[in-house]
């Protein structure tokens, strides 16, 4: 297998974080999306990361799909019961961490548009969606070790995504001040080599 992706990109992080904890063996193939000469496109029609090529040839985009694949690919280490009401719940968690991240995205690449371009009413607007999102991680999180049970599922690689990546691109933020508890758990995905080993850089 191969995963085309950058080593900016939230989602190719949680693929990478989840390849790390599954112990699957798999090519990272640098191809950032937005270079001149990119071939993404060539095997996601929409131009995104991460992709994960399957040996046969076949592609998987999206790193919900990839994540959810990838955890079935091998019985160890499970990040994600099997269907059930514990599943939804994890996957809400990740899809709450997710739009945490998207959101942020979106500020990012708003911010690299021209100054007299820039619409401070969206920025302003996918800000209060950080904002929000991040209080109602913490509060579902409470005292708990984890996110949900007594161990690592996906829901906290992808709440530990969204944090590592609100710390590479917007430090000013400050969420670790705000939520004590999002930072106890950030720090302890960060002493995993999931994490520890694919921090984002430039």
């Amino acid at each position: 297998m191969k995963l085309v992706g950058s080593l900016t990109s939230p989602y190719v992080r949680k693929v990478r974080a989840v390849l790390a904890e599954k112990k699957i063996e798999c090519e990272l193939v640098i191809d950032p999306p937005w270079a001149a000469d990119t071939h993404v496109p060539d095997v996601n029609p929409l131009g995104k990361v991460p992709v994960l090529i399957l040996d046969d040839g076949s592609t998987l985009f999206d790193s919900r799909v990839i994540a959810e694949y990838l955890d079935s690919v091998t019985p160890n280490n499970r990040l994600l019961p099997s269907p059930s009401r514990e599943r939804i719940s994890i996957k809400r968690w990740e899809a709450l961490a997710d739009g945490v991240v998207d959101a942020a995205v979106t500020i990012v690449l708003e911010s690299k548009r021209a100054e007299e371009m820039r619409d401070a009413a969206w920025i302003a607007r996918h800000q209060g969606k950080i904002t929000a999102g991040l209080a109602a991680l913490a509060a579902d999180l409470g005292d708990h070790p984890w996110c949900h049970g007594n161990g690592l599922t996906l829901a906290d690689i992808a709440l530990g995504v969204a944090l590592g990546y609100l710390t590479f691109r917007m430090p000013a933020l400050e969420w670790r001040a705000a939520h004590e508890n999002l930072a106890r758990l950030y720090d302890k995905l960060m002493l995993r080599p999931s994490f520890a080993d694919t921090v984002p850089h430039d």
